[in-house]
Parts: C-alpha cells; structure tokens; sequence
C-alpha cells in the first residue's frame, strides 16, 4: 500500500537527485501563467496547467476554415543568448519564425505552443524566455495556450536550453494563398528586416570567433550596442500589415525569407513557368549585412542563399494592386521596396535572377 510519507523515507535516491527539479518547474508554469492570460483573444482564454488548450474556431468568427500549423525553432541564435545572458528576445524569434510561415499561407495565427528544454530549469532564463514568446503572441493576436517545460541533465550542457514553437491558424476554406494565380508581370515587393532574423548563426558565430570578438564588445557595425545586443536582435513579426494586404485582396503569394534567402524561398510560391528578376541595388541592407561580408569573405552567393540580407518578407501582387499594397503594408509599419517583376521562365532557367549580385558579397 503505497503510503503519503513514503516519498522521503529510505535513503534512496529521488528524482531531484538526479537532476530533476518538480519543484521548480511547477514555480515556472506559476510564474508564466499572467503572461500566458495575457495573450487570451476571442477563441481561447489560455489556462496552463491542464493536459492540452482548447480552442473555439467558432467564437473566433470563422464558418468553413482551413487549419494551417507551422513549426520552427530558433537555431543556434538561442547558444548567442546563452553566452550573452541576454534572454528576453529568443522567444520573439520563436513565435515570429513560426506565425511569419502562417501568414503566407494568408492564414491568421490562433494559438501557440512552446518547447523548452534544458539541463536544469533556471527560474530567471526561463522566465525571460517566456516573457518574449507572450509579447510575440500578444502582437501577433496569437494565444499561448499551453507548452512543455523539460529538465534533461546529461543531454544538455549546465546552462543551455533549446527551443521550439508549434503555431496554428486558420483561413477561409478559398481564400488561401497558394501562388497559382502568380503570372508573369506581377509586382514582387520586400519588406524590410530588422536584421539577421534568425538563420544562419553558424556562420555568424564561425566569423565572430575567427575575429576573436567578445559579445560584451561594442558592436563594429554599429557602436552604439553591444555585439551580442545587436547579433540578437529579434526577428520582425510581419502578421499584422500581411494580413491587412491580403484580406484588402491585394496580394497573390507571400514568401517568407528565412534560410535559404531570395534564391530558395521565392520559388517556392512561384507556379510552373514563371521565374522573379529582382534587383539587389534596389533596397538597403543593414549594417550587420556588410560587416559579415567583409569580415568573412562571404561570397555574394553564399550571402544569397545563408540570410535575408535585409529583406524578410517578399510580397507579390498584380500590378494595379503594387500601390494599394504598398500603402497598406507601409500603413502597418513595414518598410516596402520594389525589388523586381515575375517573369516567364525558361525550360531549365533558374526561378530566381538577382541582377546586382555582387553587390551582396564582401
């Protein structure tokens, strides 16, 4: 008979001993529970603590809807937070990577779940953590609705976690964007980033430590922050100003630029027989772009297909509708730039040409 005292008696070893702390795993799910009400919108009023979240497609006004569920994770951005101590924006990044690929579906983000993983639950780290996703959540009318928190000693180094989100939304059942109505002549617009996002810190962190710069170092490109400050800056939420475009009818595809860049992610809303000339001299890149260039001998092709250089969100929409959108988009805080046309693609042509290549490299 198993009896309420036998938890502690003996001198066995207990769960807490092996690396596990219950305890402070329920004192997080307490303190990220304001945070998570926080995000509640018409379909859901989040309650963590229960074995899954619920949420009402009805109340939240749809009547014949698609679901649309993305995932991703943050990548090696979250080990520059671990070694900078700076916490408060990977969770930004997580729930933009994933919402960003909601939207350009034409789907509206619903709700939101996290993963947290680490070798032991710091109350503090985690928190921050958390505390970004909610903001993220907040911003984008997405409820966090539930995670998972998981202490695995040995499988993680003391001090490091990983992420992943899991976001789903929903789209009236036709009014989805696929990119099959793209035809040649089309206006391709970009949105500009905020900066790296969050792909390709490998080469990032590769091209910092050959430089044998410190985190705590001011930024070269820009001296006003810190390198890690800077390096961490999180990935910019585009659900608000896209979704505006695209229930204004003004938009035939949206391509979110993550790994890969202009080169890979545009053709993946291109139909068959249609290619995008766009022209790299046509918008800006921020500072952090170059730097990297210069600093690791970064190819113009590399940098193409490694980061966004400068541009996270591509728009393409019919011609009559370039100036509606661009209102619209620029009306919702984003920064638009004209970057080039659909073109007819040849058999065997590539789908994406960037005229100004060079410009990119170091």
């Amino acid at each position: 008979m198993w009896r309420e005292d036998a938890i502690s008696s003996g001198n066995g070893l207990t769960y807490k001993d092996s690396g596990v702390d219950i305890e402070a795993g329920n004192a997080l799910v307490e303190e990220i529970k304001p945070l998570a009400r926080a995000t509640a919108r018409p379909g859901a009023e989040p309650a963590l603590g229960g074995f899954g979240g619920f949420f009402d497609l009805k109340a939240a006004g749809y009547k014949d809807p698609l679901l649309v569920a993305a995932n991703d994770g943050v990548g090696t951005k979250v080990k520059l937070a671990i070694e900078a101590g700076k916490h408060d924006t990977v969770g930004i990044d997580l729930v933009a990577m994933c919402v960003n690929d909601l939207v350009v579906q034409g789907a509206e983000p619903l709700f939101f779940l996290d993963y947290y993983a680490t070798a032991k639950l710091e109350l503090g780290a985690a928190r921050a953590v958390v505390a970004g996703i909610a903001a993220a959540c907040r911003e984008s009318n997405c409820a966090l609705i539930g995670g998972e928190t998981a202490e695995m000693p040995g499988l993680y180094a003391p001090g490091d976690y990983d992420l992943a989100g899991f976001a789903v939304g929903a789209v009236e059942r036709g009014e989805g964007l696929t990119g099959e109505n793209v035809t040649a002549g089309d206006v391709v617009l970009g949105l500009a980033s905020s900066g790296l996002h969050s792909n390709g810190f490998s080469l990032v962190r590769r091209i910092v430590a050959n430089l044998n710069l410190k985190l705590s170092d001011p930024a070269p490109f820009d001296p006003s922050q810190s390198l890690g400050a800077a390096l961490l800056t999180p990935t910019r939420l585009y659900v608000a100003s896209c979704l505006a475009a695209c229930r204004a009818g003004q938009v035939k595809a949206l391509a979110h630029i993550t790994g890969g860049g202009l080169i890979e992610n545009l053709p993946r809303v291109l139909p068959a027989g249609t290619a995008a000339r766009i022209d790299a001299r046509s918008w800006p890149r921020p500072a952090v772009f170059p730097w990297l260039a210069r600093s690791g001998g970064v190819t113009a092709a590399d940098m193409a297909l490694t980061f966004n250089c400068g541009l996270g969100m591509a728009v393409i929409c019919a011609p009559e509708a370039a100036e509606g959108a661009i209102e619209t988009l620029t009306k919702h805080g984003e920064t638009v730039y004209r970057i080039g046309r659909v073109t007819v693609r040849a058999p065997g042509a590539p789908a994406v040409e960037i005229d100004g290549l060079e410009t990119l490299g170091g």
